[in-house]
């Protein structure tokens, strides 16, 4: 057996050992805050890994639906989608050298930015599979970009299977700010479901002293609403685990676990 392949397959049961923690679908722009007076190009990238972890990243197939929703119009953006190789792993991540020759598929997109408004991106990946919980996953994913001072619509549902909308708004966060959302699942609210929040350790400065401190997990009220306070500064994900009914694969049905995730950046304090 080659070297390639026994590399791959190292890095699948590294994938299935890690399987335990929270994967999330990224979404996340280059800007979450635009104060020009100008038009302004924005690009955004969908990456499926372990945010906090930096790392495995994983194969991310060309998404169901990638759109934008401002003043209440929703456009088609799926054309606007490029295929883009992502590192298996962050180069501060242990396993980076034995795999910093590999590289996983995702997606960017840009989009330019004419008017005032917030601009509510959203993406519909494929369903992903996954062995070791014996069930699918969506992770149906949103993030909001605030246009020229407009400073409205943030709260506007988009009308997605799955979604989070915020009480608190998702931008202009100091860390430390509380974080509030409510959670539909297919329109309805959702209560009693957990929520896995993470961080994106994008520079790998977060070392967590115990497994249980990678994820965070808070509960939705009776009323689908849930809290989190910001620790620290940075691009957080919210991931509620709601329940999308069964699926048929080879055969046999498994559950679909129909997540609802949005991302947030909150900003350090001033000195």
């Amino acid at each position: 057996m080659g070297k390639k392949w026994i590399m791959l397959i190292c890095l699948a049961w590294l994938c299935v050992a890690i399987s335990a923690q929270a994967h999330f679908v990224m979404l996340l722009p280059s800007d979450d805050i635009v104060n020009s007076e100008e038009e302004h190009m924005v690009s955004l990238k969908c990456v499926f890994t372990h945010p906090m972890e930096g790392g495995p990243t994983m194969e991310m197939a060309k998404p169901q639906a990638f759109g934008v929703m401002v003043k209440g119009e929703k456009s088609d953006l799926l054309f606007s989608l490029k295929p883009i190789k992502f590192p298996i792993f962050a180069s501060w991540n242990p396993n980076y050298s034995q795999y910093k020759d590999k590289t996983a598929t995702a997606w960017e997109a840009s989009y330019h930015l004419k008017r005032p408004g917030d601009y509510q991106f959203y993406v519909i990946p494929q369903p992903y599979f996954e062995p070791a919980e014996e069930k699918f996953i969506y992770q149906i994913t949103k993030v909001v970009v605030d246009a020229f001072g407009a400073e409205e619509g943030w709260d506007e549902p988009i009308g997605l299977p799955a979604e989070i909308i915020p009480l608190t708004r998702p931008y202009g966060l100091w860390a430390g700010n509380l974080f509030r959302g409510l959670v539909l699942i297919n329109g309805k609210p959702a209560p009693n479901l957990e929520v896995e929040v993470e961080y994106y350790n994008q520079d790998g400065k977060v070392h967590p002293p115990a497994d249980c401190m990678v994820t965070q997990v808070v509960k939705t009220d009776n009323n689908g609403v849930f809290a989190y306070n910001i620790p620290w500064s940075g691009w957080w994900g919210f991931s509620v685990l709601g329940n999308g009914g069964t699926k048929v694969y080879k055969g046999k049905p498994y559950p679909i676990e129909l997540d609802a995730v949005i991302w947030i950046k909150a900003y350090p304090l001033s000195d």
